[in-house]
Order: C-alpha cells, then sequence, then structure tokens
C-alpha cells in the first residue's frame, strides 16, 4: 500500500492531514527545477508567492506583482510537480471584485495550479472566497501580517499583539473557514495567537511568523536557503541549506524538521 508520501497531495487529503495530526511542509517555488527538487524531496505544498515580486523580480514589496507573472511562473511550477498541491497567489487587487478574482483564478488553474491564494478578511473579501468556492475554485486564506497592506501597516509588522487585535484575528479565520476555504495561512502572529486559532479552526492552519503549533509550515525558498535577496531577514527564517548540505538534503532536513516539531523553535517565534 502506498504511503501518504508517495500519493499525489489533493484539497481533501489536507483536511485528512489535520484530522490525524500530521503536519504539512510548504514551500514556495518559481521555476520548474526547484519545484522539482521541492517535489522529489518531501514538500507536500509549494506556493507560488507574490513574493516573486520581491526575492525574483528585486521590488521593494508584493505591490508591483501583475496575475500575469504568478501565471507565468505557476505554469513553470507546475512541470516540475508530481506529488505536491500547487498553490497560487493572488495578487494585489486581483481580488478586488469577485468577477475579477475569477478571471484571475480561472488563469491560475488553467497554468496548473490547485487552490488559490488571497489575504485578508473583509466583507468583500470572504464574498470573493464563497464565489470561488461555489465555482469550484479552491481557496487558501492569509491573515495576520499580510503583504499587500504593507502600506495600511506602515511595514512587515507582527499582528494580533493587542488583545482586540487577536479577537479580530480569531473571529476573521473563522469566517475565512466558514466561507468556504479549504488553508488558511497565518504570518507574523504571536505563538499563543496562532496556536489558539489552530485549536479552533476547522481548516488546516500554515504558519511563517507563527510558532509552532500551526498544523504546517511555510517558508520562502530564498529565505529558507539562506540566500540574500536584499531584505531584511525575518526573525523566523532558518537556513536549512547549512544544514542539509545540499538543496535536496535542505528540502528533506526542512521537511523532517516541521513534521518532527522541531521547526520553528522558540528564537523563530514571536510572543
Amino acid at each position: 500500500m502506498a504511503s501518504r508520501e508517495d500519493k499525489p497531495w489533493t484539497v481533501p487529503a489536507l483536511a485528512d492531514a489535520k484530522r490525524a495530526g500530521r503536519k504539512l511542509a510548504m514551500l514556495t517555488a518559481y521555476d520548474a527545477v526547484f519545484a522539482r527538487v521541492l517535489d522529489q524531496n518531501g514538500a507536500d505544498l509549494i506556493l507560488v508567492g507574490d513574493s516573486l515580486g520581491m526575492v525574483v523580480k528585486g521590488h521593494a514589496s508584493t505591490l508591483p506583482v501583475t496575475v500575469d507573472d504568478i501565471a507565468y511562473h505557476t505554469a513553470a511550477v507546475a512541470t516540475g510537480l508530481q506529488r505536491a498541491l500547487l498553490i497560487a497567489d493572488l495578487p494585489f487587487q486581483a481580488d478586488a471584485t469577485p468577477e475579477r478574482a475569477l478571471d484571475a483564478a480561472t488563469r491560475l488553474l488553467q497554468a496548473g495550479a490547485q487552490m488559490v491564494k488571497l489575504e485578508g478578511a473583509g466583507p468583500h473579501k470572504l464574498d470573493v472566497i464563497r464565489y470561488l468556492v461555489e465555482r469550484e475554485i479552491p481557496v487558501s486564506g492569509h491573515l495576520g501580517m499580510t503583504p499587500q497592506s504593507v502600506l495600511r501597516f506602515g511595514g512587515f509588522k507582527v499582528q494580533g499583539r493587542e488583545e482586540r487585535a487577536a479577537e479580530k484575528l480569531r473571529e476573521d479565520a473563522l469566517a475565512v473557514a466558514e466561507a468556504g476555504a479549504s488553508l488558511l495561512v497565518l504570518e507574523c502572529v504571536p505563538s499563543a495567537l496562532a496556536q489558539s486559532v489552530t485549536a479552533a479552526s476547522p481548516i488546516p492552519t500554515i504558519g511563517i511568523g507563527a510558532g509552532p503549533h500551526c498544523d504546517g509550515q511555510v517558508l520562502v525558498l530564498h529565505d529558507f536557503l539562506g540566500l540574500d535577496s536584499g531584505h531584511r531577514r525575518p526573525k523566523f527564517v532558518k537556513d536549512f541549506l547549512a544544514e542539509g548540505g545540499s538543496v535536496a538534503g535542505a528540502v528533506r532536513a526542512y521537511c523532517d524538521a516541521v513534521r518532527d516539531g522541531n521547526f520553528p523553535g522558540a528564537e523563530h517565534a514571536y510572543q
């Protein structure tokens, strides 16, 4: 009988993993070669993130990224995958209306994605999630430090430290799930808050700077490899290439550390 690691990941399998307590290992990728290495060495989920605006295109934020950019890189990554589930970001303002989101998401699924990710949980964002899910497009939410809100936040800052903000994030997480999302990324939130959100969430949570208690973890490829992208190195980053000795070894070390609960450690978490 094939093990979980031998089977291609599907959207329903994510819920199965949460019920089983099986941690999900996710990384970003932007081309076929890295996608193949990640896929062959244990990554469960691959994200074509709008992070490509910063680590591939050299911008100061994710805001300049277009649907064309994401579609191009999604098509490239898809050719390198056999088992990992491929998720693509809806870039800035691609989800401004349900109709725009549907057009963008359709392009990304036709390029090879199996799910799209969008940031935030305002009323119109929840409408977009419902609209997409009703039209057979799987959705991941993204709460906490949402990079597309960098101008409103005044920078890349930890979110949810005040009780009122923490309670709002808890409410938003449940609302995203109720709207039909199948996955939820939590970025740069205190570890205890992420733990409480994860415990209450009916869908799996993926942490990035959200402590060890999420249902899985994600890192940006260049950060995970210890590369200097020209941006400040976040606290939650660990250089797995130094530990693994090769890119393939780094992927295996990362996946093992996530599944064993050894990453992230206390030094990577916010209080």
